[in-house]
């Protein structure tokens, strides 16, 4: 009996020894991790905001959060003329740093086309963790220690889900609208890339966000959804964003392209104007149908496309497809990879990434990476600052 309890216990042990490593590089394929806590600078939210809406035609009101758990939360709340508006300032806790940007009385939509021979360095899927935002910038010269504008002429890309999951949205939102001011001084220019959670946040989807904006917007005596609402200024400015942008021949766009798309007789601007049509109106599928289903789909929108890494495609299909809106290759978001790296041939460069989290303590940790298009060349971007071509 003892024997064979023994022979037991030796084929259990053996089997687990073999079943757990593979459970955890199974895990580690799939960007799994393992969460053992938050940070304690996850509940600070003295000072959190701005958080600025429309009150009227012609005011607007800025909110900063106050307080702590202990005491309780409040507001500290000012109005402003639109044709008098300040500069505000984002604190982030976790360093005690902050930043300023002006408010903008209108936002205007941006070209979707761009032919030049600048630079681009472009990250995606940062999903509101500011500090993993912020140091990337900074480690790629993109930006100084100061937050000064240290990349020229050069075009920063920016494709989608910058926004939920992340404690620090806010932040991560007022940072894009700070870079583009500070760019354009420069001469450079930061595109903003709606993707699969911006317009989820637009739609009124809060499913994805942190649990901390539900009491955000309990103390600012809104709805979660409203925070990037019609009435919001943040939510206006993501608005007047494009889903899609061709810059020097490389196309960007957060999910993909789908095959079907080699048949549109659409251009780039006129794709953006139907899905910005939907900003404010989630797709469903009707009965009557839609003209516009396959751009406005969640399945096969180039918001939320996953073919490139899902479905079995041929080199052809996506060529065709590129050809359509006069690309050479697709730069996507949306699908998690590894690393930066290409498929088909050159022809889709994948760049999300598991970024580090801001609040959460995981095991592993991420990596930031992103991509440098510089005289025909493509770099992947590490974590460390150094510059690897992609062949």
């Amino acid at each position: 009996m003892k024997t064979r309890l023994l022979r037991y216990l030796k084929h259990l042990f053996l089997t687990l020894a073999v079943l757990i490593p593979g459970l955890i590089l199974f895990g580690l394929s799939i960007g799994a991790t393992l969460n053992y806590g938050t940070h304690e600078h996850f509940q600070d939210w003295h000072n959190d905001g701005p958080y600025v809406f429309y009150d009227t035609d012609s005011t607007l009101s800025v909110n900063y959060v106050q307080g702590n758990r202990d005491d309780g939360f409040g507001l500290k709340a000012d109005t402003h003329n639109l044709n008098q508006l300040p500069t505000i300032k984002c604190y982030y806790p976790y360093d005690s740093s902050q930043f300023s940007t002006s408010l903008k009385e209108t936002f205007s939509i941006p070209s979707a086309t761009y032919e030049d021979d600048r630079p681009i360095i472009a990250v995606s899927d940062i999903e509101g963790n500011y500090r993993a935002f912020r140091n990337f910038l900074i480690q790629q010269k993109v930006v100084d220690e100061r937050l000064n504008w240290t990349f020229g002429d050069g075009h920063l890309v920016l494709i989608g889900d910058f926004v939920d999951r992340g404690a620090y949205v806010t932040q991560v939102l007022w940072f894009i609208h700070y870079l583009e001011q500070v760019a354009a001084a420069q001469g450079g220019q930061v595109h903003y890339i709606i993707g699969n959670h911006e317009l989820k946040a637009m739609h009124g989807n809060t499913g994805s966000a942190s649990e901390k904006y539900l009491h955000i917007a309990s103390v600012l005596n809104r709805q979660q959804h409203a925070l990037t609402g019609p009435d919001a200024y943040i939510g206006r400015w993501l608005e007047s964003k494009n889903a899609m942008e061709r810059i020097n021949d490389h196309l960007f766009v957060h999910g993909g392209l789908h095959p079907d798309l080699a048949q549109s007789e659409l251009s780039i601007q006129e794709i953006n104007t139907i899905i910005r049509s939907s900003y404010r109106r989630a797709y469903f599928p009707r009965a009557e149908g839609n003209d516009h289903q396959l751009l406005l789909s969640g399945r096969t929108g180039p918001c939320w496309y996953r073919g490139y890494f899902k479905e079995d495609l041929e080199e052809e299909d996506v060529a065709a497809s590129l050809a359509t809106f006069g690309a050479e290759d697709v730069v996507v978001g949306h699908t998690i990879q590894h690393r930066v790296k290409q498929h088909f041939s050159g022809k889709v460069i994948a760049i999300d990434v598991k970024h580090p989290s801001d609040h959460d303590m995981d095991w592993p940790r991420g990596k930031s990476e992103g991509l440098l298009i510089e005289k025909g060349n493509f770099y992947r971007l590490c974590k460390d600052g150094s510059r690897k071509q992609l062949k």
